[in-house]
């Protein structure tokens, strides 16, 4: 029997079939993918999906920062973005434009230089810019919603669209549109001096390597923070701070970042997590959403 594999549409770019997807997700776990993509330019991605049957599953990923590839693995076909979505340039009318493969901190760097105020935040973001327009990312008080213009996207069809801000329907590390492929997006900042800008960089940039286990294998902040609380404060009251499960654990650091300690599995990862929101919703009566997003087989 023929699968749908054997018939896929003809690329520039490169197609890999049972890939393994850990290697591409910051915790370095999960199992693989039917097939990989990696688009050569956005007129192969597109092209790729016209002419593929509509009834296959397309899942994008950036950097893997916020993800949690279920050890089963991924149905259908993922599609990683690479340099030629990656571009970052300072506009007239201090404004930037950044394709959806380009990271979030480096887009903070090129508006610094350029004298835009209002994405430093971004230096604080893990990812990049495909993911911080899908979940309304920010830090220390700023969000994507605060900047963005407009942003650019591949429907499943193959078709470019462009989504205002209005469009994008955002609230708190949440968008409304689904289905889509960001290709790139808009932001428009204010006039500042590349000194004033560069500073406030560099603080946030010192802020998270002293609070957060940047260089461990996570999935930064895991769950949302309730209204009212802080999650990191709800994960270490329920006692969850730097105690093991399977080979995860929550960061002694920062207990909000779970992090692959000891070779842990996708489900030591996503079953630390689910205990202990069952536990934070047994003692304090506080319901903990995931952040991280969890996709795949289990």
């Amino acid at each position: 029997m023929t699968s749908w594999t054997d018939n896929l549409p003809a690329v520039r770019g490169k197609i890999v079939k049972n890939a393994e997807l850990a290697p591409f997700t910051w915790f370095r776990v999960g199992g693989p993918a039917d097939v990989l993509f990696l688009p050569e330019d956005e007129a192969d991605l597109s092209d790729f999906l016209k002419g593929l049957d509509p009834a296959v599953p397309v899942t994008p990923i950036g950097v893997g920062s916020n993800l949690l590839v279920r050890d089963g693995g991924l149905e259908g076909v993922v599609v990683r973005l690479g340099r030629a979505f990656a571009q970052v340039e300072a506009r007239g009318h201090n404004e930037i434009y950044a394709g959806a493969a380009a990271l979030d901190a480096q887009v903070a760097k090129v508006a610094a230089q350029a004298g835009i105020a209002g994405l430093e935040f971004y230096r604080g973001v893990p990812g990049t810019i495909g993911g911080a327009l899908v979940m309304n990312a920010g830090c220390y008080g700023s969000e994507t919603k605060d900047v963005l213009i407009e942003a650019y996207a591949l429907t499943r069809s193959g078709e470019r669209v462009t989504l205002s801000l209005a469009d994008m329907g955002y609230s708190y590390r949440h968008s409304e549109p689904e289905g889509l492929i960001y290709v790139g997006a808009l932001y428009r900042g204010t006039a500042d001096t590349v000194e004033a800008v560069t500073e406030r960089m560099e603080a946030i940039t010192a802020r998270r390597e002293t609070t957060q286990p940047i260089r461990e294998k996570t999935g930064g902040s895991t769950f949302k923070n309730p209204e009212g609380h802080s999650a990191w404060k709800l994960v270490d009251e329920a006692g969850w701070r730097g105690k093991l499960y399977g080979g995860a654990k929550f960061s002694e650091l920062h207990s909000n970042f779970m992090i692959n300690a000891e070779d842990a599995t996708a489900a030591d990862l996503e079953g630390l997590g689910d205990t202990v929101r069952a536990e934070v919703k047994d003692k304090f009566g506080i319901d903990l959403h995931w952040e991280i997003k969890r996709i795949g087989r289990k």
